[in-house]
């Protein structure tokens, strides 16, 4: 049996909490039916309790999206998990996820309450939620910030109380991967232990640029589940990146041995309708998704790239549904790039006219960057009638 990562995708939850994003339920469930093409295993689609809109939304994917577990957030109050179980129970695969924090610092300054008091909440509210659904998940927020024998004691607790699975979240983005795979290793050791109904799972922020890096390293340390958002977007800085991670497992079959079920190819089609639905944009150099992706420039990477794509890519862009590499003609190509772009466009000249479009296209480049199909034409144009005197220069366009 296959060892096996599953992908909770949390764009519609967590994701939508980035500042300025308000989907509404079309949109919503426009995403979740991609998401379940994308075949991510959970969709967490909302936190039912926030808002009649939210509740909407999730009732109608719970209803409607096929496929994937669909999951819905509540606090650690009778009243939110009511309303989660009344949102998604028309699901094939309902999961309710239960959160209550366990730092000093919430503990004190938001929730007022003590430890006891927390592993007293914890067990009422996931044994609530197991009452409705044997899927139930936990998460001790702000757990990298938090007495790690705490976590552990909570995390006991829940599953105690019914938990399936228990998330480590990294709320804030503070831990490194060195110290959040430790704090993993003992949840695995502590609290799954031989039990295989139990799923350790992670969800970082990226407030240090580690959101990635801290979730491969969970997986190492025996974490079974990665939960982020497609894009990264989220609570400041943002979540996990999806596509990263899932694009880092498959890439890195050697060095991780696990599985996961993403169908890779829809992977741009889910980055794009999300940018388009939320208005974020996608950054030009985001890995798997942004526009450079599997763009080249420098004239020693484009000849590479020409001769074999593996010499400067180690993913095939149709992979991950992205079409072909993109030779980019401007200042730093070299000449086999614009051989290259001249073949594509259909033009063949003799020596002495590619030799001077070369030339003029660097000059082009110089000013403009990125040098265009038609900007190309006219260089060309330009420069056949220059010297089209002399003797021996063809040129043709087709």
């Amino acid at each position: 049996m296959e060892d096996r990562v599953r992908i909770f995708d949390s764009t519609l939850r967590d994701g939508e909490q980035a500042p300025g994003i308000a989907l509404d339920p079309d949109q919503k469930v426009a995403i979740a039916s991609q998401l379940a093409r994308l075949g991510v295993d959970i969709i967490e689609a909302g936190f039912p309790i926030s808002s009649p809109g939210d509740f909407r939304a999730v009732t109608r994917i719970a209803q409607e999206v096929q496929g994937p577990t669909i999951a819905a957030l509540a606090r650690a109050q009778a009243k939110d998990v009511d309303r989660a179980w009344e949102a998604i129970r028309h699901a094939a695969d309902p999961r309710i996820h239960v959160f209550l924090a366990t730092s000093a610092i919430h503990m004190q300054h938001k929730l007022r309450m003590d430890e006891e008091e927390v592993i007293t909440t914890v067990k009422t509210n996931v044994g609530r939620a197991r009452d409705y659904t044997e899927n139930v998940e936990y998460s001790p927020e702000d757990a990298t910030r938090s007495d790690p024998d705490f976590v552990v004691a909570v995390c006991l607790a829940a599953v105690e109380a019914g938990a399936t699975t228990v998330n480590i979240p990294d709320t804030v983005g503070y831990a490194t991967p060195s110290d959040y795979g430790t704090l993993i290793k003992r949840v695995v050791d502590e609290v799954k232990g031989n039990r295989d109904d139990v799923v350790v799972s992670t969800h970082c922020h990226n407030d240090l640029g580690l959101a990635v890096a801290n979730s491969l390293a969970a997986v190492e340390a025996g974490a079974r589940q990665v939960e982020g958002a497609i894009n990264g977007i989220g609570e400041r800085a943002g979540n996990t990146s999806i596509e990263e991670v899932v694009m880092a497992l498959r890439v890195r079959a050697d060095a991780y041995g696990v599985g996961v079920g993403v169908t890779t190819e829809e992977i741009y089609e889910t980055s794009k309708l999300v940018s388009e639905q939320t208005g974020y944009p996608i950054q030009f150099n985001k890995a798997i998704v942004g526009r450079n992706a599997f763009a080249h420039e420098s004239g020693i990477h484009q000849h590479g790239v020409l001769r074999e794509r593996t010499t400067y890519e180690i993913m095939d862009p149709m992979a991950v549904g992205m079409g072909n590499s993109v030779i980019v003609i401007g200042k730093h190509s070299g000449r086999a790039a614009f051989k290259h772009s001249l073949d594509q466009l259909g033009i063949e000249v003799g020596d002495a006219v590619f030799e001077r479009s070369f030339a003029r296209m660097k000059e082009v480049a110089d000013h403009s960057g990125e040098v265009t199909p038609d900007e190309i034409r006219a260089i060309v144009e330009e420069v056949i009638s220059g010297i089209e005197v002399l003797d021996g220069v063809t040129a043709s366009f087709q």
